[in-house]
This record gives C-alpha cells, structure tokens and sequence, in this order.
C-alpha cells in the first residue's frame, strides 16, 4: 500500500499474518447478516443465540430495524446470563471498533 503526504511517497507495510487476521469493520446490514446466520445455524448448522443477539445488538445500534426485531424475539429464549454475555461481547466490539464504525 502507499499513499502521499505533503509530497512525500508514505509506504505502509502489514505482514501477511497481520493482514490475514485482520478484522473487517462491518455495516449494520452486515452485522445483521451474522445475527441471522448466528441464529439459524446458518451453513455449518452451529447455532448461538449469544452470538446472534450480539450482531443483532450491534446492527440495530447502526439502524437496522429488523435486527431490532429479531433481537427482541431472540431475548425472549435466552437466559438472563446469555443476554448479559451477548452484551457484554456486543461492548467489546464496540471498543475495539467505534471509531472505526463512526468513521
């Protein structure tokens, strides 16, 4: 990757490991894509309520009404310890990722 600052060439190197690892910062129709698959097993059957309460959380703070919804109908088949968990996921996420997502 390079870029120019003030007219000198900046190079920013990222090993292949790091790059590989790395995390997509993800829009609220993304994050509901995951609550759903989280949700419904998705293609390798692994259902997580917690997970799916998570992204949902996370897409209805980007708007998503939908996720909104779904995230009301998750809660009410889940534990009061598992919607603590998916919170408590859903705010590490968002330190990690909340200038990112507001960027």
């Amino acid at each position: 990757m390079g870029g120019n600052l003030r007219g000198r060439k900046v190079t920013i190197m990222m090993s292949a490991e790091a790059r590989d690892t790395a995390e997509p910062i993800l829009d609220g129709e993304h994050m509901y894509r995951l609550g759903l698959q989280a949700s419904t097993g998705g293609e390798e059957n692994e259902l997580n309520l917690v997970t799916a309460h998570k992204w949902f959380n996370l897409a209805a703070m980007q708007g998503n009404l939908e996720a909104r919804a779904y995230r009301a109908e998750l809660a009410n088949e889940m534990s009061s310890e598992e919607i603590a968990e998916a919170q408590r996921q859903a705010r590490a996420y968002l330190a990690t990722h909340r200038e990112k997502l507001h960027s």
